[in-house]
């Protein structure tokens, strides 16, 4: 009787614990080392903080609400090899993501490589390239990138984008007027209430905004390189290291230009291998 009692305790404690993952995961070992695990998962579950803000990287079905993206598929990946449930934590815009940093609720991050991050966050190298330009009235005298950095120009930014980050460091006679919040409608909403003279963004949500609006037009060329890299909160040594192997195979082995793919992102660039 007690082999009997026992053996339906260990039933029930598996039944409980395979419950706890998600049905991709149930029964998967981890293939990472324990460290690794105890870095990125703290509280035995990856929490990945997702950039909703960023539609190149993440998406959300206006139906289901499902989440989708090569963010999203990076996650997955990464908690079926940990062996752990994925937890994503959306966030309306890049700069939020950051702000959230102290409060702890995420564990890995899909935000552009800006120094400013870099100092609280360690990051990986880039796993895609994508590019910021600016939006500017159809008829607007402003033809070349470099023609925006003029006095009286007004460019309307997303606060704490990388785009931000990057402008609010080189811009020298343009002035910047940031939106409310970080999602870059509100910053096309700005540009357009306040009529200013240009809009800076990452340019496949502007080319889409664009074909809507006959009244704007997109630039040529970009204004800067962004950078997308995975992160993780600076002190997780271990789990920092595996990050940056983890990515170089993902690009490598197709993962990421499948995943872009899949979300139909054709124009955004699988980054080339780390040099270093």
């Amino acid at each position: 009787m007690k082999t009997v009692c026992a053996a339906i305790i260990l039933v029930a404690a598996a039944t409980v614990a395979a419950s706890a993952q998600t049905p991709d995961q149930r029964g998967t070992m981890s293939t990472v080392p324990p460290d690794v695990v105890k870095d990125l998962a703290p509280t035995a579950k990856l929490r990945a903080a997702i950039n909703l803000g960023n539609s190149v990287l993440a998406q959300k079905d206006k139906t289901t609400g499902a989440l989708g993206g090569v963010t999203v598929d990076l996650a997955h990946e990464l908690a079926r090899r940990a062996g752990v449930p994925v937890e994503f934590v959306p966030f309306e815009a890049a700069g939020k993501v950051f702000e959230a940093l102290k409060s702890g609720v995420w564990d890995i991050a899909f935000l552009a490589i800006e120094p400013v991050r870099a100092a609280e966050i360690d990051f990986t190298p880039p796993y895609v390239i994508i590019e910021g330009t600016y939006m500017v009235p159809v008829d607007s005298p402003l033809q070349a990138i470099a023609d925006v950095d003029r006095p009286g120009v007004r460019i309307a930014v997303g606060p704490g984008s990388a785009y931000d980050l990057y402008l609010t460091r080189t811009i020298k006679n343009a002035t910047l007027v940031r939106a409310a919040t970080g999602g870059g409608r509100a910053m096309i909403d700005l540009f357009l209430r306040d009529k200013l003279e240009a809009a800076a963004g990452v340019k496949q949500p502007l080319v889409e905004y664009a074909k809507t609006n006959s009244n704007v037009r997109i630039m040529d060329g970009r204004f800067m390189e962004i950078q997308q890299a995975m992160g993780t909160p600076k002190g997780r040594v271990a789990g920092a290291r595996y990050l940056r192997t983890f990515v170089e195979e993902m690009k490598a082995s197709g993962f990421v230009a499948d995943a872009l793919k899949r979300s139909n992102q054709p124009d955004a660039a699988v980054a080339p291998p780390a040099t270093n």
